[in-house]
């Protein structure tokens, strides 16, 4: 069974990266992100600047997880997987306007490292011509150059960051953004069944037209299988979620279900959990296997 190994804590917060990370190092280390980065220099490099990224992706996350300790709000952990960071909190934001600023913290984060990398990049740029650093190809003048191309492509990283995590592709930031704007004027379920399926219609037009103009970047490029699956996966997996809590909070439980008939349900033995049948917008409570209570499923 895969795991996770724990590799410090910062502010309490546990940080995790999962075994399936270590694909990175190794598509690193074959030359998958490039078949120039075949030399040793330039494979350190491109090890060097994953490691710098994913130091950022955990600020990222921790500037979720601060936000949502400012609201009462537990992060469980963080973890790291070769698509990202997940910072796991203990419970949903209960206020849209909650839910705002912590996704919109993450995003906050890597704004700033760009902003004090931005003055550092410029720096390293115009100061190369008034060191003396040499002629090209000499040491001091190859080590000045592959330092401001690192902090070039950490600058770029993290502004890539950005714009990729406020995408409205939920459950990714711009989509939780997208979410919590809707949430102000309907209710929880409808906002989020209707940032679902923006995700949905954006990410499935995106990869038509990577198929249409790239196909060989898009159905080469594993990573961006799995975080198309990603998203489509735990955008429907926490859409359900939200249906259930919803459903439980404004749930005017009847009496023991006499009249309604389970029929059509399946559940295991010992289930205790909440069932409920769309068409007629009926949901049945069970405790141990056995019907205990209805109500109306609330509508989207």
């Amino acid at each position: 069974m895969l795991r996770s190994w724990k590799l410090g804590s910062l502010f309490g917060i546990g940080i995790y990266v999962h075994s399936t990370f270590l694909l990175l190092p190794l598509l690193v280390i074959s030359g998958f992100f490039g078949a120039e980065a075949t030399g040793a220099g330039e494979t350190l490099f491109m090890l060097a600047l994953v490691g710098a990224v994913f130091g950022c992706v955990v600020l990222h996350e921790l500037g979720h997880a601060l936000m949502a300790r400012r609201f009462g709000i537990r992060t469980v952990d963080i973890t790291l997987y070769p698509i990202g960071g997940v910072a796991r909190l203990e419970r949903l934001p209960d206020k849209p306007s909650e839910e705002l600023w912590i996704s919109l913290a993450g995003p906050a984060v890597n704004v700033a490292i760009a902003a004090l990398l931005l003055p550092l990049v410029l720096a390293g740029h115009f100061l190369a011509w008034e060191l003396p650093l040499g002629p090209v190809g000499s040491f001091a003048y190859e080590a000045w150059t592959t330092g401001v191309s690192f902090l070039v492509s950490l600058l770029v990283s993290n502004v890539v960051l950005v714009l990729f995590n406020m995408l409205p592709t939920f459950p990714m930031d711009g989509g939780r953004v997208l979410r919590a704007l809707l949430a102000l004027r309907m209710g929880a379920v409808r906002a989020t069944t209707v940032a679902v399926r923006v995700g949905r219609i954006f990410i499935l037009g995106a990869m038509l037209l990577l198929l249409f103009f790239a196909p060989t970047v898009f159905l080469s490029n594993p990573m961006l299988l799995l975080l198309v699956a990603f998203v489509l996966i735990v955008g429907q997996h926490e859409l359900l979620a939200i249906r259930q809590r919803e459903a439980m909070r404004q749930a005017e439980v009847a009496a023991p279900v006499v009249p309604l008939s389970p029929q059509g349900f399946t559940v295991e033995p010992g289930f205790s959990g909440v069932t409920w049948d769309e068409r007629l917008r009926i949901g049945i409570q069970w405790h141990n296997g056995r019907p205990v209570g209805s109500f109306v499923v609330p509508l989207e």
